[in-house]
Order: C-alpha cells, then structure tokens, then sequence
C-alpha cells in the first residue's frame, strides 16, 4: 500500500475497511466532546459496548436463582469457562481442548512452573530475554530461589547487542545452544512488552526442545494481537491476560494453554476442585481426578462476572476473526510508521526514533530524542491517549478493533502542532 500524509487517503481507507463496523462496537474516553485517539490497547482495551448487557444477564440470573445459578443460569455458572474452549483456541491456536480460562496471568505462571519448571541437579537454568516485563522477572527470580538456586547465576538473560534496542534471534538460538546441558525452561515473552518486537516462537521451542528443556511463553502482548499457532509450535505451555488486546476489562480473567500431549502425564500440578473429574466433582471425595485436558489446572470455581466481560470481548472476536485483524494491523501500524516518519522529515530539531522492529503487531515504540514527559502530557492534553515508559519511550498500538486510518493520521496532526510548540 502507498501511504499518504492527509485526510482525504485516511478517510478512504476507512470507507474500504472490512471492520469498519466494529468500531461502533466500543465506547471511548472523551475528549472535548469527541473520541480519543486510542492507542493504549496494548496495556487495557477499551470497553465493548456490550459488555455491560453481559454482566446484567449474571446479575439477574444471580438474583432469579440464587445458588441454583450454577445450573440454571443462562450460562450455568458451573461450566461458564467452557464456553471459551473454541473461540479462545481459534485466538491461541490451539485445541479446545488445550486452553483453559482461569485466575490471573502471574497466579497463572506460578500455577504452570510446579508443572514445567522441574530442575535437577543437571538441568536448573532458565533463559529468558533481558527486560521482560517486571512481573515475570518476579515470577522467574522467586521460581528460582524457591527451588534453592540463585537468579544471578541460573537466569539466563539475552540482551540486545550494544547499539541496538532489539533481540537478534540468533543470539537467542546460539544462548540455548551454549547453555544446553543446563537448561531446564525457555521462557520468553512472545512480544516483548517495551519495544513490541515479536519473537520466532517455533524456532524458539525446536531450538529449546532440542537441547532438552521445556518452553513457555508469556502472551500477555501477543493474545489477540498476533496470530498464534500454539498446538503446531508444540510450545508445551502459555499464559495471558485478557484486558489488553482481549478487551476484557481491568485485571480480568487470564487465560492458560497446555499441550495435548501433558495432559495424561504424571507431571506434578497443584491442584484443586475445578481440575477434577466432573462426573464425581459432587462426590466430595479425597484422591485428586485431573480432567484429561487444560482445565486439570483449573482450581477453584470461575469468577463469573469476569466471565461475563471475556465473553462480550470474545464474541466480537469471533465475530471480526483473526485473520482479518491481522491483515488489517499490518496496515494500519504502517501507516503509523509512514506518519512518523513524514513528521521526522518535517522537524530536524527533535527525532522520534521507531526501535520497534519489522517483526511486530500493532504496537510501535518510539524514542523521543530531546523530549521529556512533558510531551507525552501535552499529548495527552489534546486528546492522544498513548503510554509513557521511562525514560523517553512513547509506546503506541492502534488496535484494528476499534481504531481507524484517521485516528493515525490525526495523531500525526497533534504531534507535528505539539512539536512545534516546543
């Protein structure tokens, strides 16, 4: 596609959207009377409009019948989270039977690491890449000396090369080869949270699987951002949240996915009540029963009302499908990076340097040379809505849900004034 800098391409482009209609779909913040310019889907998604039908439906099967509910609830709360099995697994790609909604993304880590991290005497260490989101960087360090090891000496943490902002995947590749005997788990997040690259997952796992170790992921950037294809990876386990791209409100349900084939293995878990056979569930016997699937690592009843939010959010995803988002995210983060670019072109005095590579979703990360927070605010105060990381990086991620051509070219529009402003 050949970019141009002003309204008349941004508005033709949205007339020529196939998702054109979701928009309408999501409510936005205000700005003297009109929509933000939204481009903080990468950190909480906007709210279906939908989404409060949905909750109003469990507050009044809650209120209709009580504990009963569970049973007779239009969506009976007892199997609520298996109304996700399809949809999610079309997001994640992954079998139905591979995904499970529950607890929260960390609790979700810690929950899969009793599994998946099992070091030995050999094997200990844990790759991951530097600057990862702090919460895994916690989950890691407290994995690590919960097994009696030392997070300085047994993570293992790839940085980019001097000079550059992102991770060479060789050097990925050849760590886990240098380090093979002592691996026990790869785990990376898929998009890395700071600078939006995205990861060769595949070449990731054979490269770890190859060596001996166990893989994971942290798709809290990457679920329903990028496509996925988790069960044809062979990834053995994953883990997200749902209040980014997945529109599910603030702190929301996560989501976990495992492999097929650890589903009838002896693999340790922690388990609990929703992890059991649920034809003797309500039997209320000693001697833990795994479902042969995911939900063996459920534990406790699901949180319905944040059901209710995933579902509103889901349901529209179904609706737009992965393959069209996608198409349309490639198009319109280029277009992101075409208008920066044309501002860099129009402003020698300040630069606003893309560190995001080509391999990307919908999130652009930039440095602003020579600017400090005050810019981001002053952005702010004309209606942009992006997220300041320290010391001067602006990340930004029109999501193809909601946002449109205009909403980037009109960003454009306020950054070249707020700019000349300086």
């Amino acid at each position: 596609m050949k970019y141009q800098n002003n309204l008349s391409f941004a508005r033709l482009q949205d007339k020529k959207d196939p998702l054109k209609k979701f928009r309408a779909k999501f409510l936005f913040p205000k700005h003297k009377g009109k929509d933000v310019i939204y481009f903080t889907g990468n950190s909480l998604g906007l709210q279906p409009r939908s989404t409060s039908k949905y909750i109003q439906q469990e507050l009044n099967d809650w209120a209709k019948y009580g504990v009963e509910g569970h049973f007779h609830a239009k969506h009976p709360w007892f199997s609520y989270h298996e109304i996700f099995s399809k949809s999610v697994s079309k997001i994640v790609g992954a079998k139905p039977s591979e995904v499970v909604m529950m607890n929260q993304l960390t609790s979700n880590l810690h929950f899969l690491f009793v599994s998946f991290y099992r070091p030995t005497k050999e094997r200990y260490k844990i790759l991951c890449e530097a600057k990862a989101f702090p919460s895994d960087q916690y989950v890691l360090e407290s994995q690590v000396k919960f097994h009696g090891y030392h997070p300085d000496d047994d993570i293992i943490e790839i940085s980019p090369r001097e000079g550059e902002h992102n991770i060479r995947h060789e050097d990925i590749l050849s760590t886990i080869e240098k380090n093979k005997n002592e691996l026990a788990l790869v785990f990376i997040g898929g998009v890395n949270y700071y600078s939006g690259q995205v990861f060769d997952m595949k070449s990731i796992t054979d490269a770890a699987h190859n060596a001996g170790a166990m893989v994971g992921f942290d798709l809290a950037h990457a679920a329903g951002n990028i496509k996925l294809n988790l069960h044809d990876w062979n990834v053995d386990f994953a883990a997200w949240c749902t209040y980014k791209y997945l529109n599910s409100g603030p702190g929301s349900i996560g989501g976990a996915f495992i492999h097929e084939r650890h589903h009838t293995t002896d693999l340790p878990r922690f388990a609990g009540w929703w992890g059991h056979d649920k034809s003797s569930r309500f039997k209320m016997e000693k001697g833990f029963k795994p479902i042969p699937s995911a939900e063996a690592w459920a534990l406790s009843n699901v949180p319905i009302i944040s059901m209710a939010c995933h579902k509103a959010a889901v349901d529209i995803f179904d609706e737009a499908g992965m393959n069209a988002l996608t198409t349309k995210s490639e198009k319109l983060t280029g277009y992101l990076e075409f208008i920066i670019q044309e501002i860099n072109s129009q402003n020698k005095n300040y630069k606003l340097e893309i560190i995001t590579p080509n391999e990307r979703g919908c999130q652009l990360s930039i440095i602003a040379h020579g600017l400090g927070k005050s810019f981001h605010e002053k952005l702010i105060q004309h209606g942009v809505i992006a997220d300041w990381r320290e010391p001067n990086v602006i990340r930004m991620a029109p999501a193809p849900l909601y946002n449109s051509f205009e909403d980037v070219y009109r960003f454009g529009e306020i950054v070249t004034m707020a700019l000349r402003m300086k």
